[in-house]
């Protein structure tokens, strides 16, 4: 091919991969100006302050209630208690798919996590109501286990595939010479692994973090299904909660059109998307004070 022709194809194909770039920003700034547009016809009938402070959601009622504060509380309880579980679960998995397991095992396992992210998320609540939720009913003496509970246990299995997946390769990508140094200086594999190879993955390991907490947040069927509903303040993990993603799935349906109660399901989903965009920038910024760091 001569050269004047592969300068034409690469920059063809440069203002392709422009275009499909600009896209997917002009998609999420549509996405975003739709949640806002009708976020701001629900702020007309209701103070912003009383939507987020409000300790009532009871759209339906005589007198209706607002209040988003049990769903946010809900959805950040189950979210932090599934993050409790995956995270030690799934690094310390990754850590031992990349550095401890033979070859012939890590063949096994790194295919059997994957598989495990492919399981749709109405087997996974399904099994939260006919052994996880019964489970914890009986070892707790509850009358049932649609709980926060059993919400957290069920986000946890969610979301280790992807910490795994992503956990392992950052650790994986460690140069060797990092590992050998340590050992040169006689640091035995899990001084080596604790003190140079996580450390230095820090940064996917963050990612792998964050991305498990954006599957954990916006997951909805599961925590539909196995969290008991109940739209009020949780007070602790075996409480029966509501979360926002839930909430949204479980009324929208049958909510009527561009009524107050349809435009508030919008401003959860404006709530809800903050809250993922706030976790996502905060992890970015981790993630940078690491590369800062390494770069050093």
């Amino acid at each position: 091919m001569r050269y004047s022709a592969r300068r034409s194809l690469d920059r063809v194909f440069k203002y392709v991969f422009k275009v499909t770039g600009l896209l997917v920003l002009l998609l999420l700034g549509a996405i975003l100006a739709m949640l806002i547009y009708n976020s701001v016809a629900f702020f007309v009938d209701v103070r912003p302050l009383d939507f987020i402070t409000g300790l009532e959601w009871n759209p339906t009622g005589d007198n209706p209630k607002y209040g988003i504060l049990p769903l946010v509380l809900s959805t950040t309880l189950v979210t932090v208690g599934a993050m409790l579980i995956a995270i030690p679960l799934g690094i310390g998995t990754a850590a031992f798919i990349a550095e401890y397991a033979r070859p012939g095992l890590k063949n096994i396992l790194k295919p059997t996590v994957e598989m495990l992210a492919a399981i749709p998320s109405v087997v996974i609540g399904f099994l939260g109501i006919v052994v996880v939720g019964p489970g914890i009913a009986h070892a707790a003496d509850l009358a049932n286990g649609l709980n926060a509970l059993n919400g957290a246990i069920l986000l946890a299995i969610m979301a280790l595939p992807t910490i795994i997946t992503v956990a392992e390769d950052a650790i994986h990508a460690v140069p060797k010479t990092y590992k050998e140094a340590s050992y040169g200086v006689g640091a035995t594999k899990w001084q080596t692994l604790r003190k140079i190879v996580i450390p230095a993955a820090a940064p996917g390991i963050i990612a792998a973090v964050m991305l498990g907490v954006g599957r954990a947040i916006g997951e909805t069927m599961t925590v539909l299904m196995a969290t008991g509903n109940a739209s009020l303040l949780p007070t602790g993990m075996f409480a029966s909660v509501k979360t926002m993603t839930a909430t949204i799935a479980i009324e929208m349906g049958e909510v009527p059109y561009q009524t107050t109660h349809y435009f508030a399901l919008y401003a959860i989903a404006t709530v809800l998307f903050i809250m993922t965009l706030a976790a996502n920038m905060l992890g970015e910024y981790f993630i940078n004070r690491f590369r800062k760091y390494h770069a050093a």
